[in-house]
């Protein structure tokens, strides 16, 4: 088929779906969206509730756990032991499906019946407080993140030592409040580098060492805001700028804030992957509309955060898949449709929670199963019979939400029946809405808990120097210097962890003043959105597409201007 322009019932926005994409959906037999790429990721990402974390019981044992299930949740809820062990059968929850009802507030009934898995933390060692996460050893709150081992606060962030406050990251080591950085040792408060160590500050830099305050630099040392130094001139100048105190590094974080400024920004990260547009894409090729593509994908569109695919279309963590469209969180699957949290399964349609599985329709915490409806066991033949019937009942019948929108077969599942609050999401860090907003377009909200912390130690309080830091401060509740006036979740106060003060004596850096939080939405605001515009390179004036908005101030360069100014 031609290029098509489509008004997204969401948003209302024209989109336009390009012939690839019919042929996806043809391949997937399901009609093109009604709803435009960002609205379709926005629908996604608020059905992951990937970093809050809350105390209730198991409803199974009454033991105390931590889930993503807040206690008020209308949900049956068990820990990850109890949820995995034989104590109970999935398929004893399992229902007909009723002709007269839509088929999304029949999966929201079935929602709140069948056992919730408290949290998605796999081959934990000593890092109970993480969520989906794996592999992670002596960890403390790492979300999406796995294979890392002593690290705190890290999200997205995977084969990662004695580091703190990354995002976005792979490969560091004795790293500390970076975005988007691989390979490195001894980097901090740094974003886009590759290859770099014993540095301060670095933006876009690749082979780096010894250098505080620069961008777009390749096998440099002795570097500072971009000039050169000898080794010896570089010591003492380090020494002057007192880069382990917080008031130097606050100086120097102001005069690079400046330098960035005035350099010049590649219109996208994209590294070894032809035909492909979005960000932060490595190793792919024929990716379009995408971000954060780790390494591996092929033939793929309006994907984020995924590794190793093979055609695949709207997917938010999707890893080893083929053939799958409109996901989030899966794993070593093929042909998925609509689903949350699938590992190695195939033909799965709107399920949540399922593993080890093939041809499943509308379930939920099914494992090691086949030919299912709703938890409810069928023949081969019944089942392709019924979901033949389903499927037309979808298109006959569909779900319109609080505000009107129609979904019917092919659509996801709709903000307003996912178990989580809107902001309790992270379509809240990327399509952030205030409880207003949120409540207009039909969307629940979860009220901030009441936090009566009483802190023992102001930030202004702490020392300037981790040096000076004694081991009394573990007894302390240290105020954030947001004091819960922000919007980024702020919890007016925090504890600095016994490992966390070793890792900073480690790389002798000063002990923060935000709350875990804070640091987290200042390390998003770094990036740019999901989302691309036209505009023109700032030298030669060809026509870029760039997630730099075409009124943002920065120099932005297409990538052949970019490698001959910096290469």
């Amino acid at each position: 088929m031609s290029i098509a322009t489509k008004q997204c019932q969401n948003c209302k926005q024209d989109f336009i779906i390009e012939p690839d994409d019919f042929d996806f959906y043809e391949k997937m037999k399901v009609p093109a969206p009604t709803f435009c790429p960002e609205c379709r990721n926005q629908r996604r990402l608020s059905w992951r509730n990937e970093r809050g974390l809350y105390k209730r019981k198991d409803d199974l044992t009454g033991e105390d756990i931590i889930s993503v299930y807040s206690s008020d949740k209308p949900f049956v809820v068990y820990g990850h032991k109890n949820w995995w062990s034989d104590g109970w059968d999935p398929i004893s929850y399992g229902r007909e499906y009723d002709f007269n009802k839509s088929f999304f507030s029949q999966f929201r009934e079935l929602l709140e019946r069948v056992p919730a898995l408290a949290l998605s933390n796999i081959n934990p060692s000593n890092s109970e407080y993480c969520s989906f996460a794996d592999g992670n050893k002596d960890c403390y709150l790492c979300f999406a993140a796995g294979w890392n081992e002593r690290a705190c606060y890290l999200t997205r962030v995977g084969f990662c030592k004695d580091s703190l406050d990354l995002l976005g990251c792979s490969k560091n080591e004795l790293c500390y409040e970076n975005v988007n950085c691989t390979d490195s040792y001894k980097l901090f408060f740094s974003q886009n580098c590759k290859n770099c160590a014993e540095s301060y500050f670095l933006y876009n830099c690749r082979s780096c060492n010894n250098c505080i305050g620069c961008t777009n630099l390749i096998s440099k040392s002795y570097h500072i805001f971009n000039q050169p130094y000898t080794k010896d001139e570089y010591g003492q100048k380090v020494k002057d700028m007192e880069i382990d105190s917080k008031k130097g590094l606050q100086t120097i974080s102001e005069n690079f804030i400046k330098i960035l400024s005035q350099s010049i920004r590649k219109y996208a990260n994209i590294v070894n992957s032809p035909n492909s547009t979005g960000d932060n894409i490595y190793n792919s090729k024929n990716c379009r509309m995408s971000f954060d593509i780790l390494d591996k994908c092929e033939d793929g569109a309006y994907l984020f955060h995924s590794y190793d695919l093979r055609d695949n279309h709207d997917g938010m963590g999707i890893y080893r898949c083929e053939l799958t469209y409109d996901n989030v969180d899966a794993n070593f699957n093929a042909r998925l449709l609509s689903c949350v949290t699938i590992y190695h399964s195939n033909n799965i349609y709107y399920s949540l929670n399922c593993h080890s599985s093939h041809d499943l329709f509308g379930c939920i915490g099914l494992r090691n199963k086949s030919y299912c409806v709703f938890n409810k066991q069928y023949s081969e033949n019944e089942y392709h019979e019924i979901i033949t019937r389903i499927i037309d009942h979808m298109n006959e019948m569909p779900y319109k939400d609080k505000m009107g929108r129609v979904y019917k077969y092919g659509e996801f599942f709709p903000i307003e029946i996912s178990p989580f609050a809107y902001n309790e999401t992270i379509a809240q860090e990327y399509f952030p809405l205030t409880k207003n907003e949120a409540e207009e377009k039909g969307y629940s909200w979860k009220e901030d808990e009441t936090k009566n912390y009483k802190v023992t130690k102001k930030p202004d309080e702490l020392p300037e120097k981790i040096e000076d830091v004694s081991e009394r401060i573990l007894s302390e509740i240290i105020g954030c210097a947001h004091e819960g006036k922000c919007n980024e979740k702020c919890t007016t106060a925090f504890k600095i962890t016994s490992q966390e003060l070793q890792l900073y004596k480690k790389m002798n850096l000063p002990l923060p003043r935000l709350c875990p939080n804070c640091r987290h939405y200042e390390r998003l605001a770094k990036r740019n959105p999901m989302k691309l515009w036209h505009r023109e390179c700032a030298k030669c004036g060809k026509e870029i597409q760039t997630s730099y908005a075409p009124d943002r101030p920065e120099i932005v360069y297409c990538e052949q201007c970019y490698q001959q100014e910096v290469i």
